[in-house]
């Protein structure tokens, strides 16, 4: 029988918007707060680790395979090696699944699992044509050659563009990803009122699971003060102005603002995870199981909805249908998209025209959905969403004494990530 793979204990730092308390912070060093918080916290021997898998989106110049750097600092052994994953937003929970595929493969049984993003410290890109001019600067030698080269230069050569920008459009559907938000808006008409609702929800949720949020969180220490929580949240005198945000992706008829999208944040998240009987053997009580997972494809420009299809897919693989989630985490990419895998999944036109199935994937009780606050107060450092999603599912298990969690993404450029989740009784 295939041994299955336990999450034994995660830990995430605060999720703190992108400008503000960690953006002189590297994305190494958030993730490296996260691994060392960890292994402090389970007084785990770092030299038992196999592996250590982090995702991370915008992988910075300087830390080529960050979650090498990250390892190392944390204190793991140099003989452990780490590598970096990404599957855009859902890069945290393919870490996870890769970890499972090893332990399947029998390349492991103690993985350090997680992922990190510093969406603040994203940099900025010059043309390919600027770029040869500045090469052929560099290259001048003599007076006459560098004004000769310094004169090819145009105003244009000195407009790079964000890279963040560039990340979030979509090269082959060419929209970014608002505007596939204001397309699911459209085709499954969400009004702006409905979107607005469900974000001043989120917030809600969020600021009344302070406390509980406060669960999984370690502190990072910036300039000698204490991190210590989330700062997406808005306050009630905030949260009056989301209705009277402006469109952002589609002035003129859109609905989609900044205050029913995700929050551009940075954060890193750490799991522990282990084969169950490598936990049982050093006496570990696990969190919880993985019990399955799927990934899927999807058309891009409605990438929004890669949540059903990875739903469907893995009722195929496990066997579990909707309605046996206890708890449903589905991250908040846009209030839009959301409330589009709800009307989806429980759509017999599109289960038969999408999914080619003759049943629906099921509804999705907003009781039971993001019961905490999702991405739009929290944040959505993009690397790490999909690790927290599974360390809040799995403690708001044990509080709720529930049984089953599922937690969903939607993947920037046509996909979706799904994966079932166990309390460990």
């Amino acid at each position: 029988m295939i041994e299955r793979l336990v999450i034994v204990d995660g830990v995430r730092t605060p999720f703190c918007r992108a400008g503000t308390e960690f953006a002189s912070l590297s994305a190494d060093e958030l993730g490296r707060v996260a691994v060392a918080s960890l292994l402090a916290r389970t007084d785990l021997d770092p030299h038992l680790v196999d592996e250590v898998i982090f995702g991370c989106v915008g992988q910075p110049a300087e830390t080529s395979n960050i979650a090498r750097v990250i390892s190392l600092r944390a204190g793991i052994p140099e003989r452990v090696p780490a590598v970096t994953v990404h599957r855009n937003c859902a890069s945290g929970l393919e870490a996870l699944t890769q970890a499972h595929q090893r332990m399947c493969a029998g390349l492991g049984s103690v993985f350090i699992v997680g992922g990190v993003e510093n969406m603040s410290r994203s940099p900025l890109h010059f043309s390919f044509r600027a770029a040869e001019k500045f090469q052929k600067l560099a290259r001048a030698k003599t007076l006459f050659a560098k004004v000769s080269a310094w004169a090819q230069f145009r105003p244009s050569d000195f407009s790079p563009r964000s890279a963040l920008q560039l990340a979030l459009t979509d090269p082959v559907c060419g929209l970014n990803m608002g505007q596939t938000a204001e397309l699911l808006a459209r085709d499954f008409n969400i009004t702006r009122s409905e979107q607005d609702t469900f974000a001043l929800e989120s917030h809600k949720r969020a600021l009344a699971a302070h406390q509980k949020l406060a669960e999984e969180i370690c502190p990072v220490y910036v300039n000698g003060r204490a991190v210590i929580a989330d700062n997406g949240p808005r306050t009630e005198s905030e949260l009056d102005r989301i209705s009277k945000l402006n469109p952002v992706f589609d002035r003129a008829h859109g609905t989609v603002t900044a205050g029913n999208s995700s929050q551009l944040t940075d954060g890193a998240v750490a799991l522990l995870v282990m084969s169950e009987s490598r936990a049982a053997k050093l006496g570990f009580k696990p969190m919880g199981i993985l019990t399955g997972y799927a990934h899927a494809g999807c058309e891009p420009a409605r990438m929004g909805l890669g949540p059903v299809y990875a739903i469907a897919r893995a009722e195929t693989a496990t066997g579990l249908a909707l309605a046996q989630a206890d708890l449903v985490e589905i991250n908040e990419a846009f209030a839009a998209q959301v409330l589009a895998v709800v009307a989806a999944a429980q759509s017999p036109e599109f289960a038969r025209k999408q999914l080619h199935r003759d049943t629906t994937v099921g509804g999705i009780s907003l009781e039971k959905l993001n019961v905490n606050g999702g991405a739009i107060a929290l944040g959505h450092p993009v690397g790490a969403s999909g690790a927290r999603l599974v360390l809040t599912s799995l403690l708001e298990l044990r509080r709720r004494n529930g049984h089953r969690a599922l937690v969903a993404l939607c993947v920037g450029g046509g996909q979706g990530s799904a994966a079932w989740l166990e309390r460990n009784k």
